[in-house]
């Protein structure tokens, strides 16, 4: 999946519109456990197969592991030319709507919402919804702020 390229001055003729859509990626039980043991949550809900499968019909991934998936998922969407850096800012109204089953596929729905300005460089606000395959309800919405910096 190519990335489509964006300079700049595009972006606020594009406000309200979407950028794009990654490609499903799967988040099988593996991956989970090893997030599990790189940032110390073991509950057994992400890794007590057994134990989840009973009580719960399977284990989930960690909502902060879905989150941190969601970089290289935009990465599919989006390339910024014409910049030096662009850095995370943060995010706006982040909530993990729904659990993603181990071996669930998900994929990150970006929208611009907003371009601001700053001395800087822009604050770019992105509306991105991580969508679940055969799921209602997404896993992941919010806004992501990133400042694209085009100075050294």
């Amino acid at each position: 999946m190519r990335p489509r390229v964006l300079f700049p001055d595009q972006l606020p003729n594009l406000v309200g519109a979407e950028l794009g859509r990654s490609g499903w990626r799967e988040i099988p039980q593996p991956l989970i456990d090893r997030f599990a043991a790189l940032n110390g949550d073991d509950q057994w809900i992400h890794v007590d197969t057994a134990r989840a499968g009973l009580e719960r019909g399977g284990t989930i991934a960690h909502a902060f592991l879905v989150l941190s998936l969601m970089s290289a998922m935009s990465r599919e969407i989006v390339q910024y030319k014409g910049i030096t850096h662009g850095f995370n800012y943060g995010f706006d109204r982040l909530r993990f709507i729904s659990p993603v089953p181990s071996g669930a596929c998900v994929r990150l729905v970006e929208t611009l919402v907003s371009v601001e300005r700053r001395e800087s460089g822009l604050l770019v606000r992105r509306g991105c919804v991580v969508e679940v395959r055969n799921q209602e309800r997404p896993a992941v919405v919010g806004d992501w702020l990133i400042l694209l910096a085009s100075g050294a």
